[in-house]
């Protein structure tokens, strides 16, 4: 079994790249994925968090409200560490489960958003990082999820800088071009990783 970390700042294109090794058939384990599972209602996850934030954060049916919870922790270290707290144990648990559940021979890649930031890279045989430029980041984060300029570069801010994550890298995608140029560079990489089951060079 081949252990992949993948991470990248917010709105790098890490979903597209996760979903190209999917289709090539590595096994994805989605952290922002079991992020919700682990606080979807009625979960002690989200009766801690309720507890530490209080009711303002939950939606009229009794969920999590995002972007209530999220106005919170991204303009406050300590509230975003807090919550952290609560969330990334859990989801290590369950990234556990999954992982040591793959058939022998798989190759097993870990969509972490905040690997570096938890520091998580040495539990990896190979850490992906996906950038793409900053400005383009930024339109993202705008025209496809409906934040304000100033959201997006919050969001931005609170992660590891571009310089960080490569640092913590084995392989580095560059997202500045179109889609397909980022699929023929995860192509690849699957080649590497399929064929190697080692670290990747």
């Amino acid at each position: 079994m081949l252990n992949v970390g993948l991470t990248g700042g917010i709105a790098s294109g890490k979903s597209a790249v996760a979903q190209r090794l999917a289709e090539h058939g590595a096994l994805i384990i989605d952290a922002d994925l079991l992020a919700r599972e682990v606080v979807a209602p009625g979960t002690d996850g989200l009766a801690e968090i309720r507890t530490a934030f209080g009711d303002e954060i939950l939606d009229v049916e009794g969920g999590l409200d995002r972007p209530a919870l999220g106005r919170i922790v991204f303009n406050d270290d300590e509230a975003r560490s807090r919550l952290n707290s609560i969330i990334h144990p859990r989801v290590r648990q369950e990234s556990t489960r999954l992982r040591e559940s793959a058939a022998e021979g798989s190759v097993v890649v870990e969509d972490i958003p905040l690997l570096v930031e938890t520091g998580q890279q040495e539990r990896f045989d190979a850490v992906v990082v996906v950038q793409a430029p900053h400005e383009e980041r930024i339109r993202r984060m705008v025209e496809d999820r409906g934040m304000s300029p100033d959201e997006a570069e919050s969001r931005i801010r609170a992660q590891a800088t571009d310089e960080q994550r490569a640092a913590a890298a084995d392989v580095v995608l560059d997202n500045s071009g179109t889609l397909e140029e980022l699929r023929e560079q995860v192509d690849q990489l699957w080649e590497k990783l399929s064929n190697k089951g080692s670290m990747v060079e």
